[in-house]
Order: structure tokens, then sequence, then C-alpha cells
């Protein structure tokens, strides 16, 4: 297992998970992976992704590590309580997206490294990229759910 999300680490991760999305016959995704503090690691968008699709990726992966949980699980959380997260998004300036595809990156102990976002396809296309790459990189997502 990983133990740091560095530079090389964070090219792994988004190259697996175009690898991915490419076996998938995916749309094409845009992918940022952010350290912990929420600054961009390294980010790519494929030939053909639109232009609004990196700033999507980085609102999930935003939202993730500023909530602390996967966006799978904010999106599930905000359909029971769509005032507070609303509020929540009006307080980071729209900087967070309520879709599957912003997984957290963890390291050995359950401490979050960082996070990363993918937006192209669906949500769970998006995210099933994610976590590829994040096993490619052998970052052990089974902590995050």
């Amino acid at each position: 297992m990983m133990a740091t999300l560095d530079l090389t680490a964070a090219q792994t991760v988004i190259a697996a998970a175009l690898a991915s999305a490419r076996a998938r016959a995916a749309k094409p995704l845009a992918v940022i992976v952010l350290d912990a503090g929420g600054h961009p690691i390294a980010f790519a968008r494929e030939d053909g992704a639109t232009f609004a699709r990196l700033e999507i990726a980085r609102a999930k992966a935003k939202g993730a590590l500023g909530m602390g949980a996967d966006t799978r699980i904010l999106a599930e959380r905000a359909k029971g309580n769509p005032v507070f997260f609303q509020s929540v998004a009006v307080a980071l300036g729209g900087d967070m997206a309520f879709s599957p595809g912003g997984v957290l990156v963890r390291g050995p102990q359950g401490l979050v490294l960082g996070s990363v976002g993918a937006s192209g396809d669906t949500g769970d296309c998006d995210e099933e990229c994610v976590t590829a790459g994040l096993h490619a990189a052998g970052f052990n997502q089974e902590q995050t759910r």
C-alpha cells in the first residue's frame, strides 16, 4: 500500500484511470489529484473532453476532501438534507459537486492524503475509473467505504 501521494503516485492514478476509461469505452474524461490541502498535484483532460470537465472533476475532488467522504456518500446525504448541502456549496463558492467520481485517498492508518476527481461519463463510470487508478497506484480504497 502506498504511504504518500506524490507526483509519481498522482500520475500513476491518472494514467490508470484514463486507461480504465478507454477499456470501458467511456466518454472522454478529465481527472485531477489533489493533496490533503486541496492543491492540485496533477491533472489531465483527454482529447474530446469538454472544457468544463476539469472544473467538475476538481469540484468532486474538493467536495470529497472538504466533507471527508467520497462524493457518492455525499450525494446520498444531500438527498436527506438538501438545504444544508446547498448552503455548503454556496459557502464554497459552488466548488463542490454531489455526483460519484470524487474519492478520498487514504494512507495506511486511514489518514486522508488527498482526493481524486473525475468527470466526463456517468458518475458511476467516473468513480470506477478513479478507483481503478487508485488501485493501480497501490492505494487500498476499501478503507473509504
